[in-house]
């Protein structure tokens, strides 16, 4: 049986990152995850690789950006505020074709906003993590035991593609604690025949460029990554369905929210309300297809985000008009109760209860 950990959401995570052989770590200290860098300075020298506080968000990214061209694990995490400084870096990585990870545990916003859980990054991480024609794999963990087994998957996919991976998590998942295991072994990173590792006359040399002043080489490169973008969508989206048997109101929720929302969707199905949970774990890519079967058998679905409503946006897509798409939604660090949101599906049902 696998030994068990009591552990941090933040620290279960950075302790995945090294089980998955990162050794370079570039980060700034910011609330509710500067336990991944205090973790990180504790074990990283042990394990003889690089802990750096850098003097800024923006700087550490670069860093990261550095370290991933010479073909090693690298990775850096942050808080909301953070993320903003960073997405210029991102957009480098993305555009030089680099693996890494960048963590982002969410806090309320916008703005230096509040240091309590929040989901309002999910437009940022999505649809505009840096300029220009870009994409990040997002992975959304619900649990700590996520937080681990999505960190090692981030590192291998991002590999896999050659494109920069976001683990975006919030405060809540970040500062909790739960029981976690960790694989025995994590198998080591494949060679890279593109990393700049110095030639020594063995080979032609290799190049991390980003910038291409001729517009149709540019045009020609970008084309080509969003290819490799159609076998990720193709290959990696992950979903999670719970109780969805007969369910006639579907609540989609990620992250944290979706943990309440089965609390939610068990009561209501106490009270004889067919309801069922939907839960996207990769973000980018987001489950369309898989959403859009759903919406042409629900009744109605019911978007659930501790934000002003961004993920409510892909869901309508996917429905496509197939089924009404209500919202519901706490932000500025306010967290909903099962409570809440299981009378909210009362009121879909058309019923009435006592929260």
């Amino acid at each position: 049986m696998a030994k068990k950990y009591l552990m941090k959401g933040n620290e279960a995570m950075a302790e995945a990152a090294l089980r998955a052989h990162c050794r370079h770590f570039f980060g700034y200290p910011i609330t509710p995850q500067t336990e991944v860098a205090a973790y990180m300075a504790k074990r990283m020298p042990k394990l003889g690789g690089t802990y750096l506080q850098a003097e800024s968000e923006i700087a550490a990214v670069n860093m990261v950006l550095g370290a991933a061209a010479a073909g090693v694990r690298a990775m850096t995490s942050s808080s909301s505020p953070g993320i903003s400084l960073k997405t210029e870096g991102i957009s480098y990585i993305a555009a030089s074709d680099l693996p890494a990870l960048i963590v982002n545990v969410m806090r309320g916003g916008p703005g230096l906003g509040g240091i309590q859980p929040s989901q309002s990054d999910y437009w940022q991480a999505t649809k505009a993590p840096g300029h220009g024609d870009a994409q990040l794999l997002v992975y959304a963990p619900s649990s700590v035991q996520e937080m681990v087994d999505l960190t090692i998957r981030a590192f291998e996919t991002a590999e896999r593609y050659r494109m920069p991976a976001m683990l975006l998590a919030d405060g809540m998942l970040g500062q909790m604690m739960e029981p976690v295991t960790f694989p025995d072994e994590v198998p080591l990173p494949a060679d890279k025949p593109w990393a700049l590792t110095g030639t020594k006359e063995q080979r032609d040399p290799n190049i991390v460029n980003s910038l291409y002043l001729t517009p149709s080489q540019l045009e020609a490169i970008v084309k080509d990554r969003f290819k490799r973008y159609e076998l990720v969508k193709a290959r990696e989206v992950l979903f999670e369905e719970y109780r969805m048997d007969g369910a006639e109101i579907v609540l989609v929720a990620y992250g944290a929210t979706a943990r309440i929302c089965k609390a939610a969707v068990d009561a209501a199905r106490e009270e004889g309300i067919p309801a069922g949970l939907f839960r996207p774990v990769t973000l980018w890519p987001f489950p369309e297809k898989e959403l859009s079967a759903i919406s042409g058998k629900a009744g109605q679905m019911l978007v659930v985000e501790m934000s002003m409503g961004q993920m409510v946006e892909d869901v309508r897509l996917a429905a496509n008009g197939r089924c009404p798409v209500s919202f519901y939604g706490r932000t500025g660090g306010m967290i909903p109760s099962p409570g809440e949101i299981a009378a909210e599906i009362r009121k879909l049902a058309g019923m009435k209860g006592v929260d």
